[in-house]
């Protein structure tokens, strides 16, 4: 068996060493030395090599050389598995952290040694972890590709659209109201075209295509800075290779350019 991956939990991000690769995970031993508890250790799962990885919570920050990074910060270090595992741990730690009462009578929960959940010593009831969909979706119209800049985006870059989904709705119909709602235009044959787990903070990022039916450009201003219509050989900033959003981006092109 593969040594235990430890990911110490700040609710700031997560607990690294800077090292002269550029930083590194705790090991076992500096665990407790940071205030985390391993028998409380959530369960985030095996990596392909067999390594398991538990998470941990710390309330305090981490004495030098630890420091607490945001997971876009971590990305290029950890590398795509890592860096999902750490989003796992991220949403388990936060809702232990407020699953901690019953949310119908109040009384203080237990974690349940059966399943993933919290569980009501009183009346019950169970609380799983939160896990929220979303569409994201790129549109197409001819060899063009709607992109927009987000009015919260953390950085300015432009990608594809998305929105969460409502009660009552199918993923379809979500797509269809976000475009409309965001950017003022029509859509038709929405396909699907993967997903992601994206932990910012809990979603389910479900990735579709679709194409232009009619309407012209009319960002909505409390969510859209921006939005055009763009070609393959002139693209503005687009997201970084992590993101489902660039993956969309990515097939268009490939689709666009062709073979070779």
């Amino acid at each position: 068996m593969s040594d235990t991956v430890w990911l110490v939990v700040h609710s700031s991000g997560l607990v690294v060493r800077r090292s002269a690769a550029g930083f590194e995970l705790p090991t076992a031993a500096d665990v407790a030395a940071l205030g985390g508890d391993p028998a409380a250790a959530h369960e985030v799962g095996p990596l392909a090599s067999g390594a398991p990885v538990r998470a941990v919570a710390v309330s305090d920050p981490p004495p030098a050389p630890f420091e607490v990074l945001g997971l876009r910060d971590v990305f290029p270090a950890l590398g795509e598995e890592l860096f999902v595992a750490a989003g796992a741990a991220m949403q388990l730690v936060e809702w232990a952290a407020t699953s901690r009462y019953c949310g119908r009578c109040a009384t203080p929960t237990v974690r349940s040694t059966d399943d993933r959940s919290m569980r009501c010593p009183a009346c019950g009831l169970s609380a799983y972890p939160r896990i929220a969909p979303a569409v994201i979706v790129l549109v197409r119209r001819g060899d063009e590709a709607l992109l927009a800049r987000g009015a919260r985006f953390p950085r300015p870059f432009y990608s594809t659209l998305a929105g969460f989904v409502e009660v009552g709705e199918t993923l379809e119909q979500t797509v269809a109201r976000e475009i409309r709602e965001e950017v003022g235009v029509e859509v038709k044959d929405v396909r699907y075209f993967g997903s992601q787990p994206w932990p910012f903070p809990h979603s389910l990022m479900i990735g579709f295509t679709a194409a232009w039916a009619g309407g012209e450009l009319r960002p909505d201003p409390a969510e859209i800075l921006d939005a055009q219509w763009f070609r393959a050989d002139a693209l503005p900033l687009v997201p970084p290779p992590l993101s489902i959003a660039r993956r969309l981006i990515d097939a268009w092109i490939a689709d666009v350019r062709g073979p070779g």
